[in-house]
């Protein structure tokens, strides 16, 4: 039997890499999902590839930092299977390494916008819900850099290190409801957005193999990787499992 048979699964920043991934996977184990992208065009490619491979999905554009935009990603969900067992808190952005006097006051903003904001309203508007049909499952990315920030990257760290703490005062609060909360921490994981990083880096190709020599196993993850512990972490098989800071980093922070 597939591990996610019969359920609906709400993933945002599902267009590409991490979400694409998780997308993918929990259709191929049974789930319906809902495909939420801020690129409608993203969206779709993910939920036809999904349809394509005998699964069942549809595709919603949002900007999930917009709590109106979050509450119709849930009522268009809700409207087509009538309940969400799982909602992965994905969307989020990166930034290149820079100075603290020269991070612009935006870019702090919007960061906070996308990777945190994004994963309270997500669970603001998905609880309600969850609480009538007795539980449920919400993962968050968070990254290794909420735990072991690396120079540079002071306004990424803290909006990663708010998902882990946001995703703890969850659980504590949820937990009597039978809703478990998750943060799955990777490190550099080879998607689109670590490759639009490197680039911006002043040697690509070194900052590539600095961060693979970090990694006792010897290899950036892959978005499949991600994927396999989400599938885990949704699964009954983690039915005890909530509150924690879930790394997948191949050793990173050893």
């Amino acid at each position: 039997m597939t591990q996610l048979n019969g359920k609906v699964a709400l993933i945002t920043g599902a267009g590409s890499g991490i979400g694409r991934a998780v997308a993918e996977l929990f259709a191929r184990e049974g789930a319906r999902v809902a495909v939420v992208d801020l690129s409608g065009e993203r969206a779709a490619e993910t939920a036809v590839a999904i349809r394509e491979s005998g699964g069942e999905s549809m595709a919603i554009q949002a900007d999930v930092s917009n709590s109106d935009a979050v509450a119709d990603m849930v009522r268009q969900t809700l409207d087509k299977w009538e309940r969400i067992d799982v909602l992965h808190n994905n969307a989020g952005i990166s930034m290149r390494e820079t100075p603290i006097e020269q991070i612009d006051d935006g870019l702090f903003d919007r960061m906070m916008a996308v990777n945190v904001r994004s994963v309270f309203l997500g669970a603001k508007h998905v609880v309600p819900h969850m609480k009538r049909q007795g539980g449920g499952v919400i993962l968050n990315t968070g990254s290794t850099a909420g735990i072991r920030p690396k120079p540079g990257a002071c306004a990424y760290a803290a909006s990663k290190g708010a998902v882990i703490a946001l995703t703890k005062a969850l659980a504590v609060e949820l937990a009597p409801f039978s809703i478990r909360v998750v943060s799955i921490n990777p490190f550099a994981t080879d998607t689109p957005m670590l490759q639009a990083q490197l680039r911006d880096e002043r040697d690509p190709e070194g900052a590539r193999r600095l961060r693979i020599e970090a990694i006792p196993l010897g290899r950036l993850l892959t978005p499949g990787d991600v994927a396999q512990a989400a599938l885990y972490l949704a699964s009954d098989a983690a039915a005890m499992v909530t509150g924690t800071a879930f790394e997948i980093d191949g050793g990173r922070l050893i």
